[in-house]
């Protein structure tokens, strides 16, 4: 299930801190009977602008973690009207007026608009507490792309916005943060070893805080809670357990936390994934009381889809369906929608209701983007390697400076070098012996200089195939799991509507006399076929399970017909490529065989295979109507901009010779490209 974590709302109290929902209530019941009344009578008493409106924001964001929006606007006025003499509180203020749109229904929307100006404005100030609102407003601006389903977006602007801000200033808890949101969308895009990766980096940023306090407790508990539901996911059980004790000694001294809600929804899913049903319901249970206490609708709804998975897998159809109808009707976030009509589908089509069963399949198709769900891996895998290929620049520019300053060392020793020459003239002797001295210097100068240039060529060079390696990786898994999907689930499904239909139809229906009703059941069997070969075309099982030389076989069979006929030479093809080189090879064989199919109107192609050594080459040629280089060159199409990556992924080379007679492409690859 892949149910999505939604911060609640972030607020600063200016200057010193900053919360958000779940931490905003440590810090309430950790103050309430302190420094609550007497920051309430400072504030008041306050005779200093500056500092009144600095105090009053303060409470403020205080009265908006209680929902006291009276007392919340109150001193928001209060602010602003003691910010007259200082355009910086002033502007400040904007964000805090702002957060009044939170009770509208509309809020995404309304407070996108609003943060994005503000973040504008605050941009020209150069102060510590600026930049710090201006990434909680980005912060912000990450989850509302998030609820929207713009993952891809919502990254970018973490990324490269947010990231190298927060780290200007140097503020673990928010750097801590920030990498939580990364490992947020990775979570949402089912990447859960990436997930875990960016759980363990906020973690590392939030222990480097000196002193912990209640929100940043609060943050590292999300973390933890992220990190132990992708372990879960992953199957690595005790791993997991060992995060959710280090999150109950976090929150185990605030009883009446609206944390506790997340809390025992992770626990009860840990439970359930362990088969201990009576424990995951207890666990729910106590999640549900505590969310629905502070009205969290989104954790309600996350522990409820856990709980019909608990009562489908019992066979209890009827409760899992209402459960199912009941988010459907009310969740306002898609895959959760989509997750719904996975459910329904599999309930009814237990029940063998076939018109229900067959109403929420089609309505779980039309819901797939599958073509949208792979751009989103590859973007987000993209702007992961554009992150760190940023940070292997850095580096280059930093011994970049570092050859400058050793070249204004070179250049003044040079002068002081001739200067000493010309006073000391008739020390011959001397000056031949520093002259000397200088050009072995020059020599080791610019053999530094040769070793600096290799080096930066070889960072290059390693972030560029990194880059095309996160790339293809994420293609291929998302491949992987969307044949998956459409293979064991949908297929599956759609075979056992077919199996029911055939069966009723065998004892209730003459064939004589309902050849409509039979060439409508043999349309559906022709639509399971179509859906498998769209699964194997995805990943070839053939490939996984027999090689790369009965998969290419497989492919060529695939690909003929009546009207064209494919032949496939295989030449010395090794058993022992490694898996990772035999699937690019099968994916450049795969464009090319279905560039020649689409496009030249052959009824003759060749593919043939061979290998000698490390070397692969690959021959595809065709009797059809050819092409020019040139427009194969200058082609955008995303098929043949994969299979060039996946050329130079392999170090190969390529060569295209094509008239109105026919077409002939040779590939030759490297199989030790890569290992």
């Amino acid at each position: 299930m892949a149910n999505k974590y939604l911060f609640f709302f972030l607020l600063s109290l200016f200057g010193s801190y900053k919360v958000n929902a779940q931490a905003a209530y440590f810090y309430y019941l950790e103050k309430k009977n302190s420094n609550f009344d007497s920051l309430v009578t400072a504030t008041n008493n306050e005779t200093i602008d500056t500092v009144k409106a600095l105090k009053s924001y303060q409470l403020a964001a205080t009265y908006f973690t209680r929902q006291d929006i009276e007392n919340y606007n109150k001193y928001v006025k209060q602010g602003l009207k003691s910010s007259s003499q200082s355009q910086l509180y002033k502007d400040i203020g904007l964000y805090y007026q702002s957060l009044i749109n939170f009770t509208k229904p509309d809020v995404a929307t309304l407070l996108e608009k609003d943060f994005t100006s503000i973040e504008s404005i605050l941009r020209k100030y150069k102060s510590k507490e600026a930049k710090k609102i201006r990434i909680i407003m980005l912060q912000n601006l990450s989850l509302f792309k998030r609820m929207q389903n713009k993952e891809v977006e919502s990254m970018n602007i973490i990324i490269t916005k947010a990231i190298p801000l927060a780290q200007s200033i140097g503020d673990y808890e928010l750097i801590g943060g920030l990498y939580k949101g990364v490992a947020l969308s990775f979570y949402n895009s089912q990447d859960f070893s990436k997930a875990i990766e960016h759980c363990n980096m906020a973690e590392s940023f939030f222990n480097r805080l000196k002193k912990q306090t209640p929100q940043s407790k609060g943050f590292l508990g999300e973390t933890l809670l992220i990190k132990a539901e992708c372990l879960m996911r992953e199957k690595r059980m005790q791993e997991a357990k060992t995060e959710l004790n280090k999150t109950y000694a976090i929150i185990k001294d605030y009883p009446e936390s609206n944390f506790h809600s997340l809390y025992f929804s992770t626990l009860g899913f840990y439970h359930m994934k362990l088969g201990n049903y009576s424990e995951a319901f207890k666990n729910f249970d106590w999640g549900l009381s505590n969310a629905e206490k502070y009205k969290n609708t989104t954790i309600i709804e996350r522990i409820n889809l856990f709980k019909q998975q608990i009562y489908q897998d019992a066979k209890d159809y009827k409760k899992s369906n209402e459960i199912l109808t009941k988010v459907y009707k009310t969740s306002a976030y898609q895959k959760n929608r989509q997750e719904t009509l996975k459910g329904l589908t599999k309930n009814f089509t237990a029940l063998k209701d076939t018109v229900n069963a067959n109403l929420y399949a089609e309505k779980f198709i039309n819901s797939i983007d599958s073509t949208n769900t792979v751009l989103i891996h590859q973007n987000i895998a993209n702007l992961e390697a554009r992150y760190k290929k940023a940070e292997a620049e850095k580096k280059i520019a930093s011994l970049n400076r570092e050859k400058i300053q050793k070249q204004l060392e070179v250049n003044k020793k040079d002068s002081y070098l001739w200067i000493l020459g010309l006073v000391l003239l008739l020390f011959l002797s001397l000056l031949i012996f520093l002259f000397l001295l200088y050009r072995k210097n020059k020599k080791l100068s610019e053999q530094k200089e040769i070793n600096l240039q290799q080096k930066i060529k070889d960072i290059k060079q390693k972030e560029e195939l990194s880059l095309t390696k996160a790339i293809l990786e994420g293609e291929e898994r998302e491949r992987e799991r969307i044949a998956k999907d459409l293979h064991d689930g949908l297929g599956g499904m759609l075979a056992g509507v077919k199996i029911n239909f055939s069966t009723w139809s065998s004892t209730n229906l003459e064939a004589d006399q309902h050849k409509d009703f039979y060439k409508i059941l043999n349309q559906l069997d022709h639509s399971v076929t179509e859906l498998r070969h769209v699964a194997r075309n995805l990943m070839p099982e053939s490939l996984l399970n027999f090689g790369l030389e009965t998969a290419l076989k497989d492919l060529c069979d695939f690909y003929t017909r009546k009207d064209l006929e494919v032949d496939f030479q295989p030449i010395n093809i090794s058993k022992n490529i490694p898996l990772s080189i035999q699937l690019n090879i099968y994916r450049i064989a795969q464009e090319l065989l279905t560039n020649s199919v689409k496009h030249s109107k052959a009824t003759n192609i060749l593919l043939q295979c061979s290998q000698s050594d490390e070397y692969f080459l690959i021959t595809v040629e065709d009797n059809g109507q050819g092409f020019k280089e040139e427009d194969f060159k200058k082609s955008k199409s995303m098929g043949l901009h994969n299979l060039k990556n996946r050329v130079d992924y392999l170090k190969g080379k390529m060569e295209i010779n094509s008239d109105h007679e026919g077409t002939i492409i040779n590939i030759e690859l490297n199989t030790y490209a890569i290992s």
